[in-house]
């Protein structure tokens, strides 16, 4: 069986190499996975045969998780992938921030006759900035790149706190001990010189940094947003640097009311922007798809929960279901009915949906056709799918 995926945004082809041979990428068959980066799919029609969408980065507010989540397809994003030029893109500002080399250089190229070094210098004092050795920064988010950001800025010679009450085990362990850690937000709003934002944007992160962040901080400090726009609430930050609260804003999100502003500086949306990340992007995206259509396993999932199993039987069956009582005993019970052998079955949930992974000892095609007829037919199941063992092997 031959898979299909649909393309958008000039995703890496190197890295789509790691699809496999057995799928297709931009023909003419009807798409199984969409991959993608920036590509807004709100007003976009999901073709039936869609399983999965796969964004090459870590941000999925440009994919309507909940129309996916109700016709049944998993949305998957890359964690970690473009962490590293994310992180090099943050601190390459930080330095920017307090050295405003952006202003010097255009200010620079502005000069002509014999006597340019005179007018450097009389002119240099302009632009004499601070240092960051000794300042506190203060890192809101610590997953992966919050993490890489916070450790490397401590190696830099800041004093670095950050925040985060869901962080992970695994990302525990790679912050430096170094590297406070405070209970309560508004403890870096209040005492930081520098506050880095590396949180998802949801509804409780929306705005997180408002009018009411900005009245605990103290006069100068500066801004960096390499994570989302919606995360800083623009008009109260126009009033804030107006204040002279905010000293410097950076933002690689533009928007209309954030340009053309002296002590705004608003990049493309480059920040994981490298040949590298791109190419990570892409791999990562692309081992995903494929492990999940090949054999029903679903990592690194934004709608679905993780589930993994390693298929010994012939064959295998996925549910993509809601989450409702009483499932799994009317799976069972409908296998039972067909007089088959249950091998292995794994269930997870993940708020409102659930996804089983069925082992069978059965390889009869009547009967497989026949029990995942009587699946499809349950008013909760929203996708049904048959994998053969030798497919996912392969």
């Amino acid at each position: 069986m031959t898979f299909a995926v649909k393309t958008f945004n000039n995703i890496n082809p190197k890295g789509l190499v790691y699809l496999g041979n057995d799928f297709q990428v931009d023909g003419d068959k009807s798409p199984e996975a969409f991959i993608l980066r920036s590509e807004n799919l709100h007003d976009y029609p999901f073709p039936e045969s869609l399983l999965a969408i796969a964004r090459a980065g870590a941000g999925t507010n440009n994919i309507p998780i909940d129309v996916a989540s109700k016709q049944g397809i998993v949305v998957f994003n890359t964690p970690g992938a473009n962490a590293n030029a994310v992180k090099e893109g943050v601190l390459a500002s930080l330095l920017f921030s307090a050295r405003d080399y952006i202003k010097a250089s255009a200010w620079a190229q502005t000069l002509s006759g014999n006597d340019v070094p005179r007018q450097i210098e009389a002119g240099k004092k302009q632009f004499a900035g601070t240092e960051i050795q000794g300042k506190k920064l203060g890192v809101i988010g610590l997953g992966a790149i919050g993490a890489m950001v916070a450790n490397d800025a401590y190696r830099l010679g800041m004093e670095v706190v950050g925040y985060d009450p869901y962080v992970s085990v695994e990302t525990a362990w790679s912050i430096s001990r170094r590297v406070g850690r405070v209970d309560d937000v508004n403890d870096i709003f209040e005492t930081c010189d520098y506050i880095t934002v590396h949180v998802p944007l949801t509804d409780e992160t929306r705005g997180i940094i408002g009018r009411k962040a900005f009245k605990r901080m103290k006069r100068g400090t500066v801004i960096l947003n390499f994570a989302r726009g919606e995360l800083i609430d623009n008009s109260a930050m126009l009033d804030a640097l107006e204040a002279g609260v905010v000293r410097k804003y950076i933002t690689d999100f533009g928007v209309e009311e954030v340009l053309r502003h002296e002590n705004i500086t608003v990049l493309p949306h480059v920040g994981g922007s490298t040949e590298e990340a791109e190419f990570n992007c892409a791999v990562m995206a692309s081992q995903t798809v494929r492990r999940f259509l090949e054999t029903g396993e679903i990592i690194n999932s934004v709608n679905f929960p993780n589930v993994k199993q390693i298929l010994t039987a012939p064959t295998r069956i996925t549910l993509v279901h809601e989450n409702v009582p009483n499932m799994i005993s009317k799976i069972s019970n409908a296998v039972a009915d067909f007089d088959i052998n249950i091998d292995n079955l794994v269930n997870r949930s993940r708020g409102d949906y659930a996804y089983t992974l069925l082992d069978i000892e059965e390889e009869n095609e009547d009967k497989i056709k026949g029990i995942l007829a009587r699946f499809e037919s349950f008013e909760h199941i929203l996708r049904a799918r048959v994998i053969k063992k030798s497919k996912a092997a392969n």
